[in-house]
């Protein structure tokens, strides 16, 4: 199983400043003892914690101590719904809600990937404990296998999930969830269709910028980004730059332009370029698109807002 641009550790920072991370555990995995570094009662040491036999690779999360000193041990969320192929995720939301997502099997499926579904573990105490996993939606939209999702929680406490559907067709539609009870219930805010029989590894992202919902992903080969205005339900028509690209990550600054920066040339363990291009508020491109080489294989690009406006790309 290659971890590779999908299936790398995902983390959100909540109200506190205390960091979460999910990754799929497609192995046999170790839990180190809790004690470890702090105390010298308690030497260091490792210990089987979690089974990963068939298809029951964990899903491990962790989250920052209280002493902000380094990371708890690390746990599997996952009780029943086992099935990890593509990627997790975790967000935050301003209330000490957290939330871990994935998309695996429905229990006695036999449908492939049509019956695959979103699955989310909530937590109400900022990560010491879940609740018992349970499917996003009600709907059977499928997901497809190797494709990566992301999950965001909003200043105002919305969940989404952005990831890619797939039935027994070719339909794999880049598909928006959101939750208005914080995680409680999740409906679908938006599809984006593409008819393609084959899984093209795609990423997402999701930021938030002056109240409105910035979500990127990928269709028809090319990348794209659309805005949700949570209050309205209202999504804007997708904004794409007129090449072929992968792996999207899209963020605004406090004047209200957007980043959206993008992987090209990429293939499978072969590196490319990053490239990049500002947009208005309206999704209007104010500057050329711009590039760099040396993207290595399996990356892809990250990025943020400084306090000036200005914008940093990390890859």
């Amino acid at each position: 199983m290659a971890m590779g641009t999908i299936r790398g550790a995902q983390l959100a920072v909540d109200k506190n400043g205390r960091v979460h991370v999910a990754w799929d555990g497609m192995g046999g995995g170790s839990s180190l003892d809790p004690h470890a570094g702090h105390s010298d009662n308690h030497p260091a040491h490792s210990h089987p914690a979690h089974e990963a036999s068939g298809d029951k690779h964990p899903l491990f999360y962790t989250r920052l101590n209280d002493d902000t000193t380094g990371f708890e041990p690390e746990r599997n969320v996952i009780t029943y719904a086992y099935g990890l192929d593509g990627g997790s995720s975790v967000a935050a939301d301003p209330q000490g809600n957290v939330y871990v997502t994935w998309h695996a099997p429905q229990p006695g499926n036999t449908n492939g990937e049509a019956g695959r579904a979103v699955f989310i573990a909530r937590s109400t105490d900022e990560g010491k404990t879940f609740q018992r996993e349970t499917p996003a939606i009600s709907i059977p939209t499928g997901a497809c296998g190797c494709c990566g999702m992301r999950a965001f929680a909003d200043s105002r406490g919305k969940v989404l999930a952005f990831y890619r559907a797939a039935n027994q067709m070719t339909n794999r539609n880049e598909t928006l969830l959101i939750s208005r009870n914080a995680g409680a219930n999740f409906e679908i805010a938006w599809s984006h269709h593409w008819n393609i029989g084959t899984c093209p590894m795609s990423s997402a992202s999701i930021s938030e910028n002056s109240g409105d919902i910035l979500a990127a992903g990928e269709t028809h080969g090319r990348v794209f980004f659309v805005r949700l205005d949570p209050k309205t339900g209202k999504v804007s028509s997708p904004v794409s730059p007129d090449t072929k690209a992968k792996h999207p990550v899209v963020i605004g600054n406090s004047r209200g332009d957007i980043l959206l920066a993008w992987a090209e040339g990429t293939a499978w363990a072969k590196g490319g370029s990053v490239a990049w291009q500002l947009y208005d508020r309206e999704g209007k491109p104010f500057s050329h698109k711009s590039q760099a080489d040396g993207f290595k294989p399996w990356s892809l690009p990250s990025a943020f807002a400084e306090s000036d406006g200005s914008f940093t790309i990390v890859y």
